[in-house]
């Protein structure tokens, strides 16, 4: 769950092309599952069950909005995980984002429901996506945007090959680095 207790800044990251791919297995009895049309709203309520959304008819809105128009991509970029009732616990989105004609592979709401944190379930899912984007858009560079709030799923990036970036973007993103870094380093470090 995002930690609204600090200050929203802006982090970006980078996973540099030709770093080694670290494969995390996913945990007995869980399973991945591609995105299939009908799943929006169980994305929708993992996204607010991390608090990114008020509430799911919220997160339903953005869905349609943005991932909607490209049906034909999810199915092969949006990655769900399954508990061992079948039920979807987690997501991560292996997407892009344009910066006038550069495309940049990037890493797109990453989220696993705060009961099943901590079961290694996290570490498998960004595997598993950076597996993918490697595989549909070459060995390029991977950025991704997070935020302070989200200071637990930035330690995974970073055990994933990611890098804090200093003063780099891609896409509409601003970079807060120099004031992000002081809550990271009290929360982090």
């Amino acid at each position: 769950m995002l930690d609204k207790s600090i200050p929203y800044y802006n982090v970006i990251m980078k996973r540099r092309a030709d770093v080694l791919l670290t494969k995390f297995a996913l945990p007995q009895g869980y399973s991945f599952e591609w995105y299939v049309p009908g799943k929006e709203e169980k994305w929708a309520e993992i996204e607010t069950s991390v608090a990114e959304f008020e509430n799911t008819a919220q997160g339903l809105v953005y869905f349609q909005a943005e991932y909607l128009p490209f049906r034909d991509d999810l199915v092969e970029r949006l990655l769900f995980i399954l508990n061992e009732n079948g039920e979807e616990i987690g997501t991560i989105t292996s997407w892009w984002n344009l910066m006038g004609e550069r495309r940049d592979p990037s890493i797109h709401w990453f989220a696993v429901k705060d009961e099943y944190q901590g079961l290694g379930l996290g570490k498998a899912l960004i595997s598993e996506c950076l597996r993918r984007l490697l595989l549909l858009e070459g060995n390029k560079d991977i950025y991704l945007h997070t935020s302070t709030r989200s200071y637990k799923a930035i330690g995974l990036y970073l055990k994933a090959g990611f890098e804090i970036l200093e003063d780099e973007s891609f896409g509409h993103y601003k970079n807060d680095y120099d004031k992000a870094m002081p809550f990271l380093h009290k929360v982090m470090y």
